[in-house]
């Protein structure tokens, strides 16, 4: 039977190019003529400092590991070919939970520059290893450094840790596999695991006969050869069938990406790789890219529309990851965004043009607006952040780096023009392939694309966008055929009226290229603001203005005087005359100035009132979203009025579209999408003709012994109704147990956690390890702090296991994912005055706060808790701004 042994190397792997040495090199310890041996204990460690010293690059790598899936540990040995810039007696280097058993140095020709054993000091705190030379490494030589080491299989998701998937015959078997971005190479092996050191390696790994190894590289040679094709994909062998679609993705977005970036792929062969047990959704080793399974394996019988689409966008991302972060990386991570914001972008340049049908420029907006909500925040960050410790490195993975890079980058590909970004961007890669790049690389290259007799100064524009934190509110006034312009910093938990209003805002200034729409012309009219406050003329004729259009700029717009009230006419007389984009966007920023308190929320109502006239997806879940976000608030802080009044709304205003809606996959991508979207949300509010037939759906699945299989785009809600009977939610825990498929199970563990019984939720908790893997806690949490009866359950969780999830899962995703869910608590006297009601147990601001300080050494690092922080005092601020104007409005649209 084969089983699998998995290495996936450093990015880099096969490749064969030196590197310049660090921008942060300085100078060695002072070096030493050849001295007596010298035990540990008289030596101190050399190096002081987070970063590596630059005065010592690797060129090579041997690396040879031998796994034992039996005895689940591993040995191994490498040997790093080092060029010497300056003399010095020391090589540090970085290691973390190895157990080094020898070091040896060798000179060029492969002969020991000592006979003695090397005393091997370990710095824990930085994750540094320093091996000690009697005899001086000589400036401008190369040498050889040699170490035996061994550790086990980690039991956590980082390094070469292990992995378990169980057969259709309920065997479970062993795999190995590893993770190593940012900072886990060194977990796995000593290196020097840092971005700028990019090396080549020869890998060999030492198996037995029932396994399978791949790395970064065909095989070059072995006893037992096995044929690898051009690009594989590779599952546990009951899931094999469920590969097909990845693949035929793969191919086809590879052709894609060498057209696009007229560059070919540079590796003889790509990998796409299933892991079991893996915590992120993806990881981007050259040439052996892993995934989670729900983003590789895509079963028609029992994943969504969405899930094709999720599918389709990670493979994409992580193969353009090949070229943005494998042939060209970021100098130091303090630019990860040139790596994850480019990825996340092409995302939606490549799967559009090779899956038009998914649509995929609809789901942009929402990338757009998870970056807007982080960055309206004052706990945000720029783009391009200083970090330095491997704490601070793993919080740059983020929605800034990911999701505001790739804005960011759609606005000036817009700017531009589509040739000249895309001229700019091979520029870049042809440039640094194989070595590293900065932020002011990319300018220089998009600038050398301009036209000639274009004058820009690009780099101070985006500068402003990448070295500055926050999102810029546009604040737009009509004055006869003018329209005034003023810039500001856009917060949500801040307003005008605050005192520190003043202090918020200095300093920030934005070089935002503005886009406008009138009616009076088709065009698109721009204009380069660069100050605070500017003008431009449109004209005395014309009636209305929509700035920011299709929402291809990263900023918001605030209408002052009557340009909202012209606009919600607008919608409601000819809602058409607006692109989709563009209606989805004055939804967003009209909703979003309510949080703030810059907007009237009946205003915001108002301008949802066409919706009834919509028939675009995209602007309808808009609308219905914050709807839903309005029902969830205040259904968690128990408002029986507000809530039953809301409820009674949303189903009554979108009776019609509710109605229309089919219990089944037919249709496009986005029919489907809001096909799931709706019912789900129609049964969360207790929609009669809803609940019926997800309950007869579920009783036919029940009947069939669980074998039937349901439409994929509504199972989940069918599972979630089935759920809140003893008896349903036993089938599905059942279930649940022996499924096969990943995208299945999430879908069950959804509704397992919509239990309205909290025994239930305390048991899904306790599940972990057992029957839930380890790798979808975070997930769990989630859903049962989403749920009202869980949301208590689920933050005593968090405080209780705290330091055991740190060891579980370090600190991502989970902690943005977790704590952010402490976002609509209130605690009594700070909520509004008609509820003294105090909060649920456990999930009061000032126990957060408690909480926070209780954790200080581990949090103090973590910008998670400022972010955590911020979401409770914007939901405080939406309640006491808002909780009367909606509880007015709602009152006169059901009388």
């Amino acid at each position: 039977m084969v089983r699998f042994l998995v290495l996936a190397l450093l990015s880099l792997a096969g490749v064969t190019q030196t590197s310049a040495s660090p921008t942060q090199a300085s100078e060695p310890p002072n070096p030493t003529e050849e001295q007596p041996p010298l035990g540990t204990g008289s030596l101190s460690f050399p190096w002081s400092h987070l970063r590596l010293p630059g005065y010592i690059v690797p060129l090579h790598y041997h690396l040879l590991l031998h796994p034992n899936l039996t005895m689940l540990s591993y040995s191994g040995t490498v040997r790093i070919e080092l060029q010497v810039q300056n003399n010095t007696n020391w090589v540090v280097l970085h290691s973390k939970g190895l157990r080094i058993t020898t070091a040896t140095m060798l000179d060029q020709n492969l002969a020991h520059l000592s006979d003695k054993v090397l005393p091997v000091l370990h710095n824990p705190t930085h994750e540094q290893t320093a091996i000690f030379s009697p005899r001086v490494l000589s400036g401008g030589q190369k040498y050889f450094l040699f170490l035996e080491f061994g550790a086990e299989l980690g039991e956590g998701f980082y390094g070469f840790y292990r992995s378990t998937y169980r057969t259709s015959s309920g065997e479970t078997r062993n795999l190995a596999s590893t993770h190593f971005e940012p900072t886990s190479a060194r977990m796995a092996f000593p290196c020097f695991d840092e971005p700028s050191f990019k090396a080549n390696y020869s890998v060999s790994i030492r198996r037995s006969r029932a396994h399978i190894a791949l790395s970064n590289m065909p095989v070059v040679d072995h006893k037992h050869h096995c044929h690898m094709f051009q690009v594989s994909v590779y599952a546990a062998p009951e899931k094999w069938q469920h590969t097909h679609y990845a693949l035929k993705a793969a191919v086809k977005l590879l052709e894609f990406y060498e057209k696009y970036f007229n560059i070919k792929y540079p590796l003889p062969k790509q990998d796409l790789v299933a892991i079991p047990d893996f915590q992120a959704g993806a990881m981007e080793n050259w040439g052996l890219i892993t995934f989670r399974e729900t983003s590789l394996l895509y079963d028609p019988a029992t994943s969504s529309g969405s899930d094709r689409v999720w599918v389709t966008m990670v493979i994409a991302h992580e193969l353009a990851h090949q070229w943005f972060g494998n042939l060209v990386t970021m100098q130091w991570w303090n630019d990860i965004w040139l790596n994850e914001g480019f990825a996340r972008y092409m995302e939606y340049i490549s799967v559009n043009a090779t899956y038009p049908k998914l649509r995929v420029e609809d789901y942009l907006v929402d990338t757009c607006f998870a970056a807007i909500g982080r960055d309206s925040l004052n706990s945000s960050r720029p783009i391009s952040s200083a970090a330095e410790s491997p704490t601070q490195i793993e919080e740059m993975f983020d929605t800034v780096s990911y999701n505001k890079g790739a804005c960011v980058l759609h606005m000036l590909r817009h700017y531009l023009t589509d040739q000249v970004f895309q001229s700019g961007i091979v520029r870049y890669l042809r440039r640094y392939s194989y070595s590293n790049a900065h932020n002011q690389d990319l300018w220089d290259s998009l600038a050398n694309n301009l036209y000639a007799g274009e004058h820009l100064d690009l780099t101070s524009m985006m500068n402003t966008w990448t070295l500055q934190t926050g999102v810029p509110l546009v604040t737009v006034t009509r004055q006869g055929s003018h329209l005034l312009l003023k810039q500001e910093r856009f917060l949500r938990t801040a307003h005008p009226s605050d005192p520190a209003w003043p202090s918020l805002q200095q300093g920030f200034l934005w070089h935002i290229p503005l886009t406008y729409r009138t009616d009076t012309s088709t065009s698109i009219h721009r204009h380069l603001m660069t100050t605070l406050t500017d003008s431009v003329d449109v004209g005395e004729e014309v009636g209305w203005v929509k700035v920011n259009v299709d929402m291809a700029g990263y900023y918001l717009v605030h209408y002052d005087g009557s340009g909202w009230d012209d606009l919600i006419q607008l919608l409601k007389d000819n809602h058409t005359a607006l692109t989709f984009m563009d209606r989805t966007h004055l939804i967003h920023n009209a909703f979003q100035l309510t949080t703030a308190g810059r907007l009237s929320l009946d205003k915001a109502l108002d301008l949802i009132g066409y919706l009834r006239s919509e028939s675009h997806t995209v602007p309808l879940l808009e609308g219905l979203g914050y709807l839903e976000a309005f029902y969830r608030i205040v259904e968690r802080r128990d408002i029986p009025d507000v809530t039953q009044n809301l409820r009674t709304y949303i189903l009554w205003y979108f009776r019609d579209v509710i109605d229309r809606q089919t219990w089944s996959d037919k249709g496009s991508v986005s029919e489907r999408r809001l096909r799931s979207e709706l019912l789900s949300l129609a049964c969360h509010l207790g929609d009669l003709p809803c609940l019926k037939q997800a309950q007869r759906s579920f009783t036919h699945w029940l009947d069939s012994n669980s074998t039937l299989n349901l439409p994929a785009d509504v199972a989940e809600t069918v599972y979630s109704v089935g759920a809140q009977e003893d008896t349903g939610w036993a089938s599905l825990l059942q279930t649940y147990t022996h499924s096969l498929s990943e995208t299945h199970k999430h879908k069950i563990l959804s509704a397992l956690a919509s239990s309205r019984d909290t025994n239930k939720l305390t048991r899904c908790l306790g599940l972990e390890g057992e029957v839930i893997r380890t790798q979808d806690l975070d997930s769990l949490i989630a859903m049962v702090a989403r749920n009202p009866r869980g949301h208590h359950l689920a933050w005593s969780y968090v405080q209780k296991y705290w330091s055991t999830l740190v060891d579980k899962l370090l600190i991502f995703p989970w902690q943005y994912h977790l704590l952010s869910e402490a976002k609509f608590c209130l605690s009594e006297g700070e909520g509004v005055s008609h509820n003294p009601r105090p909060c649920l147990p456990g999930v009061c601001v000032p126990q957060v706060r408690v909480f926070f300080e209780s954790i200080h050494e581990q949090a103090s690092q973590l910008r998670v808790t400022e972010v955590a922080m911020d979401n409770i005092q914007k939901n405080i601020l939406w309640l006491q701004r808002n909780l009367g104007t909606l509880r007015s409005w709602l009152d006169q649209q059901i009388d």
